[in-house]
């Protein structure tokens, strides 16, 4: 399926503040974490259904010296919405999944089956998978809370930072756009976007390399067409934001596409 991203992780790895781009939903086999999220912080275990929506601010850490494993899917927002859309029968709102940890064993079944179907080497199983994305939406879906307004200043400046985040940008230029001083910006910003200016910069490019990578550019090319100063600083932070190297994404990558096609 285009637009879908299956990934494994078996991890004791202690993952920083930051977003992805993508939807996520996926299910802890073993192990516990502990993370924030945009509902504040939440605990998962085995047999747990995790979910991450898109620009979601969230970390994640072992519970315990063991690590955790985890399999989760990652979907690009128009999979999600087009779905969604048919389910409520083509009635128009916003989505995002409201429960950031889910503990109904029929939701983590459906998930298990899910993914199974997306990484499988068979064809044909496209009409599968569409069953049960559709079938799996429908478990977890509920009327998500009204989310915070952000303020117009911090909205400007988050609006800066989107049009180009590998244009540098100070956050004196931040602040005038916003009409009041860096300090203030700075304590807006991060307590409406759930990051400061800089790290959200940040998350903007490394997901910006993470897409260039998976569309077959070299390291060192995603590196400095996404903003990041050099090929080494891109590594430090794709691998604190994502776990793996981007030389391990890229070839785990290469050999998905390789051995099974598109999922």
């Amino acid at each position: 399926m285009t637009g879908v991203q299956a990934v494994v992780a078996r991890s004791d790895h202690h993952f920083s503040r930051h977003t992805h781009d993508q939807f996520g939903i996926g299910v802890i086999e073993s192990g516990a974490q502990k993370s924030a999220s945009g509902r504040g912080p939440v605990e998962a275990g085995p047999g747990d259904v995790i979910t991450v929506n898109p620009g979601e601010v969230h970390d994640g850490a072992p519970i315990g010296d063991g690590g955790r494993f985890w399999q989760m899917l990652y979907f690009d927002p128009d999979v999600i919405t087009g779905a969604v859309a048919d389910i409520r029968q083509g009635q128009p709102g916003e989505f995002e999944f409201a429960d950031p940890v889910l503990r109904q064993p029929p939701q983590a079944a459906t998930m298990r089956q899910l993914f199974a179907e997306m990484i499988a080497e068979q064809a044909g199983a496209e009409l599968r998978r569409q069953e049960l994305l559709l079938t799996l939406l429908a478990e977890v879906m509920r009327e998500a809370p009204e989310p915070k307004a952000v303020p117009r200043g911090v909205r400007a400046a988050r609006e800066r930072i989107d049009d180009d985040p590998t244009e540098a940008v100070s956050l004196a230029d931040l602040a005038g756009l916003a009409g009041i001083n860096q300090f203030q910006l700075l304590r807006a910003f991060d307590k409406a976007i759930g990051l400061t200016p800089h790290a959200y910069l940040i998350q903007l490019r490394v997901e910006l390399a993470r897409k260039l990578i998976a569309g077959g550019a070299g390291l060192a090319e995603a590196a400095l067409s996404s903003g990041f100063a050099d090929q080494s600083h891109m590594t430090r932070i794709f691998t604190r934001s994502f776990g793996l190297s981007p030389r391990i994404y890229a070839v785990s990558i290469r050999s998905r596409q390789t051995s099974s096609g598109p999922c």
